[in-house]
This record gives C-alpha cells, structure tokens and sequence, in this order.
C-alpha cells in the first residue's frame, strides 16, 4: 500500500506562485512515476503534469505548459509542483497519484495506482 499526502495548497492572487508537495510512504518512491492531476468545481479531474521515475521525462497539460514545472526528490520520496503566473482558472483541488510500476509518464488516469486526497488551490482575480 501507498500513500500520499499533498500539501502546500492555498489561497494566492492572480499571477502569485504556489509550490504543491506530495510525500509518498514506501520504500521504493524512486519506481514510481508521479503524476499530478486536478478537478475544477462542477468540472472532471483532469491531467496537469507527470514525471519519470528518474526525473528526467516530464510532461504537461497545454494549459500549464510554461508556468508549472514538476520535479521529484526520491532521496525524500516527495514530488513537487511549481505553479508560477497562476490564473483564476487555476483553481481546482490538486491531487498527485502514483504509478508502482515505474515507466514513462502518462496523461491517463487509470494509468494511476494511487491517490492523494487533494489539496484547495485557489486563485483569487
């Protein structure tokens, strides 16, 4: 079993930065490949980021890509996500979630083993 607690959520102004954390339980962190992922009021959850189990692959959702950078720690079993020039339509409940088997980053979901319980992003205009 995995867990995952998100943190670093908040309320920030139209073009302020956040940086999100996702600390993950067990022993082989550096397996996993991270996603973050995240739901809008009255919208599905939908893909932002993701990233290889080295680190060195990651990909974006078009409406991030520029302004989110993700990145991972494996020495702290922690993944992170900068989100700079944040907009209003940034708001949204962030989760991460893990996949054990390692491998390429995916959009999917269903990709996914694993999930956080979301932290509140939200963006004031």
């Amino acid at each position: 079993q995995v867990q995952l607690v998100e943190s670093g959520g908040g309320l920030v102004q139209a073009g302020g930065s956040l940086r999100l954390s996702c600390a993950a339980s067990g022993r082989t962190f550096s397996n996993y490949c991270m996603g973050w992922f995240r739901r809008a009021p009255g919208k599905e959850r939908e893909f932002v980021s993701a990233i290889s189990t080295s680190g060195g692959i990651t990909i974006y959702a078009d409406s991030v890509k520029g302004r989110f950078t993700i990145s991972r720690d494996n020495a702290k079993n922690t993944t992170y996500l900068q989100m700079n020039t944040l907009k209003p339509e940034d708001t949204a409940v962030y989760y991460c979630a893990a996949r054990i088997n390692g491998g390429l980053p995916y959009r999917s979901e269903s990709m996914y083993d694993y999930w956080g319980q979301g932290t509140q992003v939200t963006v004031s205009s």
